[in-house]
Formats: C-alpha cells, sequence, structure tokens
C-alpha cells in the first residue's frame, strides 16, 4: 500500500465499498456527534467523510487534531444510509472508518476559517495567503489562471507561432510608467531595469527573421496600485511579421474568442461572446466618453455645443465655457419620465461628489421640456436638442460642460453613472449575460501635454504614424494618427498594440517631435535603432493582459483575488515582508547609500 494514499479524496464511491483504504489531506472539518467523530479530510481533489466509530481507542487523540492540520487516515469504505447520502459530493455515497491515523503535521490555530468565508479582510488574507489558498474559491481562480494560459499556448502554437523568453534584467527606457529599477554590482552607480513589457526585445525578434514571436511575458511598472492594476503582471505578448493592422486582429481574435467562449460559464452563468464593428478613438470619445467603453451600455453621448451657442438661448454658464473653446456633451436617458425625483437629485449628488457643480437635465413630457434649465433654452432650441440626441417624450437629457477633453471623460463617467442608476429604478438597460469586444483604432500619434507645456506621444511612440514620413513633415502634431489600435471588453482595456515603425528614418523624425534628440534616441534605442539600419520588416503586434481576463471571467472587480500571491494597495507583501530594508553590508557591495525623506527620518 502507498505510504500516503491508495485514493485521491474524490475517487472513492459504491463500487470501493469494502476496501481497505488509505487518504491523505488537510481536515476540513471535524465534529462530535455523540461519541462519533466525523473528520472530513480534503486534497486538491475533493474531500471525503472519514468516521471515528464509538468506542474506538483513536477518539481521544483524534479530537484533539486541529482544522487544516494534514493527515494520513486508513479504514475501510462503508456505503453510507439512504438518509445520510450527500449528493453534492463527489463521494457523497460512501465513507471511511478510521482504523489508523498519523498526523503528518499539525496546525495552530487559525487565523480566519479556510471552510467558509468569515469575512476576514484583505490584509489578514494576503499575510496568510498560503490558508487564503486553500480555500475552494481561490482554488477554483488560480486554476482558472493555469487553463486560461494553456489554453492561450495551444492557440498560438496552432497558428505557427513560438515561444520565445526575452531578458527580465534590461536597460531603462522612458516608455510612461516608471520603471524598477535594479543596481549592478559589477558597475558601481549603474542600474538595471526590470521591463514595462518585452517591446524592444520582440521587434528585434522580428527584425532576427522569426515572423511569429509569443510570449506569457512578465512586466512591471511602478505605478500607484489600484483594484485593477499590479506592479507585476503577465501579458499574452505577441508580434508578426509582414502584416497589416487587420490580419493581426483576424490572428490574435479566434484565440481570445476560444479562452471566452472555453471558460464563459466559469461562474455559473453561460456569457455570450461577441465582437462589435471596430470604434475610431476620436469616435469612442464622442459616443462613449471612453476609450475602453463598456458596450452592454446602449447610451450614447451626443454634441450639442451648437444648440448651446444659439442667439436665443441664454443658458450663460454654458456660454462662457464655449467662448474659451469649450463644449457641451448630452446623455439621453429613454423612459425616464415616470421615475421619481429622487432619480435625479441622486445623479445630481453623484455629479458633486465629482467635484462638478451638478448634472443639469431636460425631461421632455407631453412635447414640454422641463427641468432645472429648461427655462433657458427656447422652444426651437428644445426640438433641435430633441432632433440631434433623437430624444422623444418620456425621456430626459443630461448635459455636461467644459473643454473637449474633460468634457468628454465626465460624459462618459456620467454615461455609466446614468444607466446603473436606470437599472437599479427598474429600467432594464445594460445588457447582461455576454462579452461584448470591440477593437478601438485609430489613435491620435501625439496629444500636448498641459503640464510640461509640450507636444509628446499619446500611446506607444514605436508606432508607425499612418501617412508615414509624409505626416511627420507635413501635418500638425496633433491631427497626426497612428495605426494603434485598443482591445476592449466590458469596460475594460484588455490589449494594446500597433503596427511598427521600422524605419531608421521615420523613428528619428517621430521622437524629434516629442522632443527626443538624435543623442536621447541613440542612448535609449540604439539597439533597436541600429537593428533598423540593416534591414527590418514591417511588423505589428500587441499584448493581452492575463490578470484582466481572468478577472472578467471570474467576475471578480479585483485583480488580487485571481493572483496566487499577490501584494496590497500600497505594493507590500505583507506575507514575504517586501519591500524590506537592506544592510549595510549589501548596500556597500551596490555602491549605494541610503537618502531617506525627512519625514521618514524624523527630522523636522
Amino acid at each position: 500500500m502507498h505510504a500516503y494514499r491508495t485514493h485521491k479524496c474524490n475517487e472513492l464511491t459504491k463500487a470501493n465499498i469494502g476496501e481497505t483504504v488509505r487518504l491523505s489531506g488537510w481536515i476540513h472539518r471535524i465534529y462530535d456527534l455523540g461519541g462519533v467523530l466525523f473528520i472530513i479530510v480534503r486534497d486538491t481533489f475533493g474531500i471525503t467523510q472519514c468516521i471515528v466509530d464509538e468506542g474506538s481507542p483513536l477518539i481521544d487523540e483524534l479530537s484533539k487534531w486541529r482544522v487544516e492540520s494534514v493527515v494520513t487516515l486508513e479504514g475501510t469504505v462503508k456505503e453510507r444510509s439512504a438518509d445520510t447520502i450527500n449528493s453534492k459530493m463527489e463521494t457523497g455515497e460512501i465513507e471511511v472508518y478510521i482504523d489508523k491515523a498519523t498526523l503528518q503535521s499539525a496546525a495552530a490555530v487559525l487565523p480566519f476559517q479556510v471552510h467558509e468565508d468569515d469575512g476576514a479582510g484583505e490584509d489578514i488574507r494576503l499575510r496568510y495567503r498560503y490558508l487564503d489558498l486553500r480555500r475552494e474559491g481561490m482554488q477554483n481562480k488560480i486554476r482558472l489562471r493555469n487553463n486560461v494560459i494553456a489554453t492561450m499556448r495551444e492557440k498560438m502554437w496552432g497558428q505557427g507561432f513560438q515561444e520565445f523568453q526575452t531578458p527580465i534584467l534590461t536597460a531603462s527606457s522612458p516608455e510612461g510608467a516608471r520603471d524598477y529599477l535594479v543596481p549592478s554590482r559589477l558597475h558601481p552607480g549603474k542600474f538595471y531595469a526590470l521591463p514595462q513589457a518585452p517591446q524592444q526585445f520582440k521587434q528585434l525578434l522580428m527584425m532576427s527573421g522569426f515572423d511569429r514571436y509569443f510570449q506569457i511575458a512578465p512586466c512591471f511598472r511602478d505605478e500607484d496600485g489600484r483594484a485593477d492594476r499590479l506592479a507585476e503582471f503577465y501579458q499574452l505578448d505577441v508580434e508578426m511579421s509582414f502584416v497589416t493592422q487587420d490580419e493581426i486582429h483576424s490572428t490574435v481574435q479566434p484565440v481570445i474568442e476560444a479562452v471566452f467562449k472555453k471558460f464563459s460559464d466559469f461562474t455559473g452563468e453561460k456569457r455570450e461572446v461577441v465582437w462589435c464593428p471596430p470604434i475610431p478613438f476620436k469616435e469612442a470619445m464622442l459616443k462613449y466618453g471612453s476609450d475602453k467603453p463598456d458596450l452592454r451600455n446602449p447610451i450614447e453621448i451626443c454634441d450639442l455645443t451648437q444648440v448651446f451657442s444659439r442667439d436665443d438661448v441664454s443658458f450663460n454658464a454654458f456660454k462662457g465655457v464655449i467662448s474659451k473653446g469649450g463644449v457641451v456633451r448630452a446623455i439621453r436617458a429613454p423612459k425616464v419620465s415616470e421615475l421619481p425625483r429622487s432619480f435625479f437629485d441622486k445623479l445630481n449628488s453623484w455629479a458633486q461628489g465629482q467635484g462638478a457643480p451638478g448634472l443639469g437635465y431636460i425631461l421632455f413630457n407631453e412635447g414640454e421640456g422641463k427641468g432645472p434649465i429648461a427655462k433657458f433654452i427656447p422652444e426651437a432650441a428644445q426640438a433641435q436638442i430633441k432632433e440631434i440626441s433623437c430624444c422623444e417624450d418620456g425621456d430626459a437629457i443630461f448635459f455636461v460642460c467644459n473643454q473637449e477633453l474633460p468634457a468628454a471623460k465626465f460624459a462618459g463617467l456620467a454615461r455609466d453613472a446614468i444607466c446603473s442608476s436606470m437599472d437599479e429604478a427598474g429600467i432594464t438597460t445594460r445588457e447582461t449575460g455576454v462579452y461584448k469586444f470591440c477593437w478601438i483604432v485609430d489613435f491620435p500619434m501625439y496629444e500636448f501635454d498641459e503640464k510640461a507645456q509640450k507636444i509628446d506621444f499619446s500611446h506607444n511612440p514605436f508606432s508607425m504614424p499612418q501617412g508615414g514620413m509624409s505626416d511627420l513633415t507635413d501635418k500638425d502634431p496633433i491631427d497626426i494618427y497612428a495605426f494603434q489600435y485598443d482591445c476592449v471588453c466590458n469596460g475594460y482595456e484588455l490589449a494594446s498594440g500597433a503596427i511598427r515603425n521600422h524605419k531608421p528614418e521615420i523613428m528619428e523624425k517621430a521622437f524629434g517631435i516629442a522632443g527626443y534628440g538624435k543623442e536621447v534616441l541613440e542612448a535609449k534605442f540604439g539597439g533597436m535603432l541600429n537593428a533598423m539600419r540593416y534591414g527590418a520588416p514591417p511588423h505589428g503586434g500587441l499584448a493581452f493582459g492575463i490578470d484582466r481576463i481572468i478577472m472578467l471571467l471570474a467576475d471578480e472587480p479585483n485583480l488580487r483575488e485571481v493572483y496566487a500571491f499577490a501584494m496590497n494597495g500600497q505594493y507590500e507583501d505583507q506575507m514575504m515582508q517586501a519591500p524590506s530594508e537592506i544592510d549595510e553590508a549589501q548596500l556597500k557591495d551596490l555602491h549605494l547609500k541610503v537618502n531617506l525623506p525627512k519625514k521618514m527620518t524624523g527630522v523636522a
């Protein structure tokens, strides 16, 4: 007989009745019913009910054992009585009567319950993550992650992609977020950087002639924490040679669709996978106020700047903003006329909580516009509002006025808040049971950085402008579009990518417009720039965030819930006590001195 088990804890059935078996695992539950001791033993595969019968010499010892102790139990399989069969358990028709028992490892008093959710906070769950991971829900989510990655690999290999690993220690580069830096012991005063993405290396692989690359790539970004962002994350990284933007989309789309279709019922509800037509960035910002719109929400935003610019409209609060280049965005809420005033008041309070003065609206009912600002808008202008926004009787329209970008962003937030409020009020608006995918395309190459007062890249700096060198030479930078694209689903950005710039002269010109001279380009990207000078194929790619995909499939709003070992929101690993202080000997080896901020040293 095997030293630890003859069967896993999900395997025993009525076919095993009468057999002597050995099981090993954790004590899931233990309780005494009138001198009969019940021990539910659990391993990674399932659970089995074991019994120490009345009068057994084992009872005194086993009754002292705590839950989550690791044990080996040996005994005889017996059939349960009809009234004790548990149809929810794979082993629910049998139980094992224990003859021998070995305590392999005793558990201390638990900081929280493992067999049930007892409301333990995130901090304590992360500190004792190894206990948290024993819970069935967490085990399922971590296994989901494995299965998703396995499916991705299978589908990528099936399309002729090869998997290569790229360096973890590399050079720092200005790619948007802060780098995590690693000091070099052998080169005092110099630092490696952990990669924000394998961007340059995957492009170099194309220049090396590999044609189709992918990797389940670890990435590191020193950004502030939030629910859908981690310091360390993984992505399905992809690059292809001699391809157009549409070819990249049509190649990876079946991979992602296969993943979502295969695991769409993870939460128990089968969800449909729908691909919507591509949306240009400018249209997405106008209609949805976001470049990652949740298309389950059918509400669209429209522009009413021309209406509030009319001479007969006397709403000066908007006119003053418009005179300074501002815009008016409007969000139609259909069929809300029967809702109580509290519906509108709640949205107004929401807007004030976002830092806005409020959320003005007009409610159209029986051909007449009513609401806080209706008196400033004459009948003819109201008719124009209805025509542009497609408002009907019973609809309301909410207004946002600001400069174009902040107006778009706030209107996007208002669109979502209005949809959620309508759902809460019983007017079903947002679709359920569906993953709605879309490609956002035609991103602007550059944007004006208000803080730095300069032109800078708005997206990936290695992208190809849609008009090539002629765009960079002849157009205002703000009017240049790039072959850049994102894949979004249900309000989340899942992927970002581009057709790459493969010509050194275009790269030099593009970076020059953003204020990076040739010397900076050579210092930061010299390796890739030199490779281009020896013949670079047209190429492009993208990267899908694996963690966010798992979030959506598991219906979890927090990335830390789908990651085996995660840091908290302050990027502290409470289990491993990282980040930690380094002793003087290590600092001396690295030629470093610690210069703490005054508030941390106690200096006034």
